[in-house]
Formats: C-alpha cells, structure tokens, sequence
C-alpha cells in the first residue's frame, strides 16, 4: 500500500468526521448511532425495496424534522460500494445542519452483485480502498468502480456485516481488511450482527488482528440474539452495543425493547451503550407517512425508557458522551 501524505497526516489524529469535514465533540450533540438516509437502488433494493432512500429533498426533510426535535447527529451506516449516495449525504447535511458521520467498510454480501469488485480484491487492495475513504475522500462511483471519482468528503468509521454463514473465507478477508484499515486510520469498526451468526467468533479474530474492543460497536444484538447472554460477553469484553429494535414492532414492542436498556445498565454497562433507528423508506415518515420517522425515538421512546427508570444521564451518555467514547 502506498502512504499518501493525507494518509500519513490523518494517521495519527482521533477526531470525529463528519461528512462536512471535522467536527468537536460537544457540536456531535444528540447522536442516534445508526441511520440510512440516502440509498440509491441496487441488489439491496432488489431483495428488500424499503433499502431505497433515494429522494434527496424528503430525505433533507426529515433530517430537519430530526434536528427541530432535539437531533444534532447520525452516524450512516451504509458503506461506499453498497448504494451509498456520498454526495447527497453532504447535500442533506449541509441543508439540515444534522452532522452526518458517513462509513466505509461492507455489507453483507447478498446486497453485491457477484461481478463486484468487493469479491475479487485482496485484502490489501480492499484496505487501501478503506483507508484512502478514511483518510482522503470518499468515492462516489464505488458501486461499479473500484476506486474511482473521489470527493473530499470523507468516511468517520468503518461498517462492517456479520451474517449468519459466519466466517466464510470471503469475509475473513473482508474482516481482516478493515482491521487494517481501522488500525491505520485510528477509527472505529461498526458491526452489523445477523441473526445465527457468533459475533464472539468475530470479536476473536478482530482483537487478534490489534482492535481493542472499546473500538468495536455491535448493532441489532437486540433482535439478533434471543437472549443476553452474546451481548453480555461482548460488554464484558469492552465493546459496545448499539441497540436498535426501537419502533420496530414485527420483532417487539418498546417496552420489551426499554426493559433491555434496563437489565443492561442495572448489569453496569450505562457507558456501553448506544441506540438507533436503523432506517429505511418504510420507517421514514417525509416518504411513508405513517412511519415513525427519525424523530420518534427522541418524541417517543425517551419517555419510555425514563418510564423504566433510565435517568436523564444515563440518556445523555446514550445519545452523546458513548458515541464519544466509541469513536474517538
């Protein structure tokens, strides 16, 4: 791998990047830790059409209406190569003032189609990829090019997809190459965990790879896993877990939901947590108007979770001082 000089300069800071470039700690405000705002169609949209958030203005809209509720920050959790649209990401920024942290990295693999670059690359060739998103620009034509137009916009942390055939040779590579490239780059790795797959399996292999667990973020535990045993060991570990199923009723309601959030900070883990919406066209309300929209965790479920006594605080450490903890 070539080190660029904005690779080499870039290395040794740990600072929060948002898609308009960097941002203080205190300006990262109230932060739900993993969105989907702008989605183009692809496989993803061929498998499951509600992963298509490709309207622009609506997409603007609703990050107003999530900043007039009190939201000052998402962080997106689509990576380049996977129907990310990076310029729109800026644009919806820049109109809503929601700082929007983007990602590199990968999903899981049914959402390419099998003449992606992302299964003929090396490891090296895919961390190179990673790095110079973290370190240089993002790129905006990924989905068909490897490594082509950059813009200076660039990645706040690496997304990854642990699916349910679990370490498959194909994603070891692709595991190991973010750990590469998050080692470089100083920044953190989000994990989307699947139902049946062993994210302790994974935690393994990325710590032997040089990753502390307090760099590691495992999102859907709370519907991936059916008890907390898993999401336990890994907040034993050091990790956090970035809980979601909010609003989400075909897995279960929000008090099912707010009472994990209970048990998981009477177990002592109140600084290891994060929580979200993980959107998609069907939970946006500015393009399905009975949706919950991004707003609802923060007009709903915080009176919920204050209703199982989760104090203002503890909230607090959810929605800002975790995120910190997380990424920096």
């Amino acid at each position: 791998m070539e080190v660029t000089e904005a690779m080499q300069e870039t290395k040794t800071k740990r600072e929060l990047i948002s898609v308009c470039g960097p941002i203080s700690p205190k300006e990262l405000g109230f932060c739900q830790s993993h969105e989907h705002l702008a989605l183009s169609k692809g496989r993803s949209w061929e498998i499951n059409p509600d992963l298509c958030i490709d309207d622009t203005d609506k997409s603007i809209l609703e990050a107003c209406l999530y900043r007039e509720a009190g939201g000052s920050a998402i962080l997106e959790a689509q990576p380049g190569g996977c129907n990310r649209m990076t310029e729109e990401l800026v644009r919806i920024s820049e109109k809503s003032k929601v700082h929007i942290l983007a990602s590199t990295g990968f999903h899981k693999l049914c959402f390419y189609y099998g003449d992606h670059w992302i299964f003929s690359r090396s490891q090296d060739e895919l961390a190179d990829f990673f790095i110079r998103e973290l370190t240089e620009g993002m790129f905006t034509d990924a989905d068909t090019i490897f490594a082509g137009k950059q813009i200076r916009a660039k990645a706040g942390f690496v997304k990854t997809a642990l699916d349910s055939c679990n370490l498959t040779p194909d994603y070891r590579r692709l595991f190991l190459a973010a750990a590469d490239a998050a080692i470089f780059a100083g920044r953190s790795v989000m994990i989307h965990v699947e139902k049946d797959s062993d994210p302790l399996k994974l935690l393994d292999l990325l710590t032997r790879s040089g990753i502390a667990p307090t760099r590691l973020i495992f999102c859907h535990t709370d519907r991936a896993c059916p008890n907390l045993d898993i999401p336990l060991e890994l907040l034993r570990a050091g990790a956090f877990l970035e809980l979601d199923t909010i609003g989400r009723f075909k897995y279960h309601d929000d008090l099912t939901e707010a009472s994990i959030f209970q048990n998981l900070v009477e177990k002592g883990y109140e600084d290891q947590l994060l929580f979200s919406l993980d959107t998609t066209q069907a939970r946006l309300r500015s393009y399905t108007p009975n949706a919950v929209g991004l707003d609802y965790l923060l007009l709903v479920f915080l009176e919920q979770l204050r209703g199982f006594g989760i104090t203002s605080e503890q909230i607090s450490k959810f929605s800002h001082e975790n995120v910190l903890r997380a990424l920096l």
